[in-house]
């Protein structure tokens, strides 16, 4: 069998693309019945302690919603090394690589059971190579885009595998 034209057969990969995800049961994690639904102003987190875990909370609490009436409680822990990158021949780091690590376990607020439990890992870099107040301000937003990137990965696994709504 020849396909003469580009369109009839790409709309027939469509077709069976469509086919095949409507029989794999996922179920939009925001739509009725996701776990973003569950989630949504349902989670508490706990206290910050540091400027890394308020920015991490901050970024949750923008995914995730502020607390309303929690359901769960969210914990974590935070692992956070500034690893030097690039040395010049005088032995001075002008590149800093900042690596990051959450453990994070969800529970339920009810029983104290945990639902999810797991580790999200990221890195970022900055430079070095301008004023104290440059390389100061760069370390921060280092830091702060570090925890975007850890906190999005949390959500994602709480939207992956955490609770649905009963």
């Amino acid at each position: 069998m020849s396909w003469r034209s580009p369109l009839p057969r790409r709309a027939a990969i469509a077709g069976l693309a469509a086919l095949a995800l409507a029989g794999c049961d996922l179920t939009p994690a925001y739509g009725p019945g996701g776990t973003g639904t569950a989630l949504q102003g349902k989670v508490a987190l706990r206290d910050p302690d540091s400027i890394d875990s308020f920015a991490l909370n901050r970024r949750l609490s923008e995914r995730l919603g502020p607390e309303q009436a929690a359901l769960y409680s969210l914990d974590y822990r935070l692992t956070i090394a500034a690893v030097s990158q690039a040395i010049t021949p005088s032995e001075v780091a002008t590149r800093y690589s900042l690596n990051g690590t959450a453990d994070f376990a969800l529970t339920d607020n009810a029983t104290g059971a945990p639902i999810v439990q797991g580790r999200v890992s990221s890195f970022t870099s900055y430079s070095a190579t301008g004023t104290t107040i440059a390389t100061t301000t760069a370390e921060r937003d280092a830091h702060e885009r570090l925890m975007v990137m850890l906190a999005d990965q949390i959500v994602t696994r709480l939207l992956a595998t955490g609770p649905r709504p009963g």
